[in-house]
């Protein structure tokens, strides 16, 4: 697996890295505890069709998921880029599986397909 670039805490001056930790640090927590109270999370935002997409797919699978929703496209964006920056996905919806991130939409409807959303192992 290849790792994403991301910049060194070396690089970051300290006021800098106070400001990005604390950025919508509640909203953040808040998605970290559902990941760790539920087996399956979604996290999107209203109107998107792709989060919708998601949500269907494993409702037709039969999969109970655990729902957040940010905002729309004209509001709470700033909670939405918390969130994008803390997981590294810079899409929604954002789909968790035994606190793993296991994609999106696409990659969700794929892993049911395939049957492999059963066997994504918690984070360790």
């Amino acid at each position: 697996m290849q790792e994403r670039p991301i910049l060194s805490q070396s690089q970051i001056h300290p006021r800098a890295a106070a400001f990005i930790a604390g950025f919508h640090r509640k909203t953040v927590d808040e998605v970290r505890a559902a990941i760790e109270q539920h087996r399956v999370v979604v996290v999107g935002m209203a109107v998107n069709p792709h989060v919708a997409r998601a949500r269907k797919a494993l409702k037709r699978a039969g999969i109970e998921y655990h729902y957040l929703e940010y905002g729309d496209y004209f509001r709470q964006w700033r909670r939405r880029l918390a969130i994008k920056m803390w997981s590294g996905w810079p899409l929604f919806p954002m789909v968790f599986v035994n606190g793993v991130l296991v994609g999106g939409a696409d990659e969700t409807e794929a892993l049911i397909r395939s049957g492999e959303l059963d066997k994504v192992a918690p984070a360790s």
